[in-house]
């Protein structure tokens, strides 16, 4: 691995401004994506494979891969789609944010390479309706490409706002409120690779996913390859939050120590205090302690060896002065507050959780109410249409096995409330 760290997605962002198309031009933009429309769409599909990018939204599902499974248009002679999930509704995550902030001509440029290698005319970016200041950003760089039909090609582009909801974050939920209904995630099969957005073949992709096919296609699958580790190439950027000093966006190679990213780039604890647990991959996965992950690389394979996942690259530090049950309470009023209601196991199980660690705050617990937590913790885990139940019901379960003494202390003498009901 190497030493320095070779940025990608947000290369010559220290130097230039990279939301002006000239800058853009200067430092190469849209030099690959002339090489990639020289290329057949299948051999475009083809380097990504070689590549072995991962999608960078939170399953990691190698990209070239999911590219291949549309179907050509002899196959299904119907509009193709690609839509690209800006929404990041992940409590933790903010690099998209970033990218759509910093660098829109590269994922434009990135989105109009993959609109060729599906061979798709018709783009929906559904981007977070709070992020304002990224999607005027975006809106601006598109201006810009108005007078160079040449890179924009025949590509229709729609900028979609979202409302809010953290389920339209999940592929197909995003799909109906693409189509004006309610976001609620659908049956699969069919999947949205051969009847997605209004019954076409659709491509859904994360926005730091497709900001990478620009370099890969530009410097080849193998230099890509040399980055990082064999089972999580590249780099990824990473935003860290809560509990440190420099909290922030840091694009690093994949499989760095843990500790490097936490204690070196974003400054370690606040002064005084240690550190008490750790979401590494955004509030949806499962905790680990500071003595299981910070001499871990932080990989896609490590995390999962060490007991949880690096989901969408949203590292949460908390430390000694925190509540874990008040932590655990406020992340499942979060998911309560969000789910669709659709199934049963979320629906039902989101709210049992509130209530029973609401008593537990308040001191009105039993011993039983900690067995009754974990329980419905594992009744959600794969039982529902989508992952959000999994997303309250995996760091819960987590907290409760680790930081089992510190609810059962609740239980019997409670803890102040601090939370708002």
């Amino acid at each position: 691995m190497a030493t320095e760290v070779e940025k990608i997605v947000l290369a010559g962002t220290d130097d230039h401004d990279l939301t002006k198309l000239a800058e853009y031009e200067a430092v190469g933009g849209y030099r690959a994506l002339t090489k990639a429309r020289a290329m057949t769409p299948q051999d475009v599909t083809e380097e990504l494979i070689t590549s072995e990018l991962r999608g960078r939204g939170g399953a990691f599902f190698p990209t070239g891969r999911k590219w291949s499974f549309v179907p050509s248009k002899e196959q299904i002679p119907k509009p193709h789609y690609l839509v690209v999930n800006a929404d990041e509704s992940e409590p933790g995550s903010f690099k998209d944010n970033e990218i759509l902030s910093r660098v829109p001509h590269r994922f434009i440029e990135g989105y109009l390479i993959t609109a060729h290698a599906i061979d798709c005319d018709k783009v929906f970016v559904y981007i977070r309706g709070e992020y304002s200041g990224p999607y005027e950003i975006l809106v601006s760089a598109l201006e810009e490409l108005k007078d160079r039909p040449e890179l924009r090609g025949e590509v229709t582009i729609v900028v979609h706002r979202g409302a809010g909801a953290y389920i339209c974050g999940e592929e197909t939920a995003l799909l109906d409120s693409l189509e004006g209904k309610r976001g609620n995630p659908r049956l699969k099969p069919p999947f949205p690779a051969v009847q997605g957005l209004y019954d076409g073949p659709t491509l859904i992709n994360n926005v730091e996913t497709l900001s990478n096919a620009p370099h890969i296609i530009a410097s080849g699958a193998e230099w890509f390859r040399s980055l990082g580790t064999e089972q999580s190439p590249g780099t990824k950027v990473v935003s860290v939050s809560g509990d440190v000093q420099r909290p922030g966006n840091y694009e690093i190679e994949l499989g760095i120590e843990t500790k490097r990213l936490i204690n070196g780039l974003a400054g370690g604890p606040l002064p005084g205090r240690k550190i008490k647990g750790i979401f590494p991959g955004g509030s949806s996965s499962p905790v680990l302690l500071p003595e299981e992950c910070l001499d871990v690389p932080y990989s896609f394979e490590a995390m999962q060896e060490a007991g949880s996942m690096l989901g969408s690259g949203s590292i949460i530090v908390f430390d000694e002065t925190t509540s874990v049950v008040e932590l655990a309470l406020r992340t499942a009023r979060f998911y309560h507050h969000e789910s669709c209601g659709k199934c049963t196991p979320c629906r039902e199980g989101t709210n049992w959780t509130v209530k029973m660690l609401e008593r537990m705050i308040r001191g009105e617990a039993t011993p039983i109410d900690l067995e009754t937590v974990a329980s419905v913790q594992t009744n959600i885990i794969g039982n529902c249409l989508c992952v959000l139940g999994d997303s309250m019901a995996i760091p819960i379960g987590s907290m409760v096995k680790k930081f089992r003494d510190e609810f059962t202390e609740a239980i019997q003498q409670g803890v102040p409330e601090r939370l708002a009901a």
